[in-house]
């Protein structure tokens, strides 16, 4: 399976309440799913986000 990624970064100002809305909404809504987070001393957070790539049809070709 292949997926796409798509790193975010949320300052240390961005509450983890706030950060899990902005993250459902993006599932809900755009096909993300959480990958990976990491947590700097700063309180800011490098969110790793990744979905499956949709293979396009091929001309021609009938699914």
């Amino acid at each position: 399976m292949d997926y796409e990624y798509a790193p975010l970064r949320l300052p240390s100002n961005v509450d983890r309440l706030t950060a899990a809305a902005q993250l459902a909404i993006q599932a809900e809504f755009s096909g993300w799913e959480l990958a990976r987070v990491q947590l700097f001393r700063d309180g800011s957070r490098k969110v790793m986000l990744r979905r499956r790539v949709q293979p396009s049809p091929q001309p021609g070709l009938s699914y």
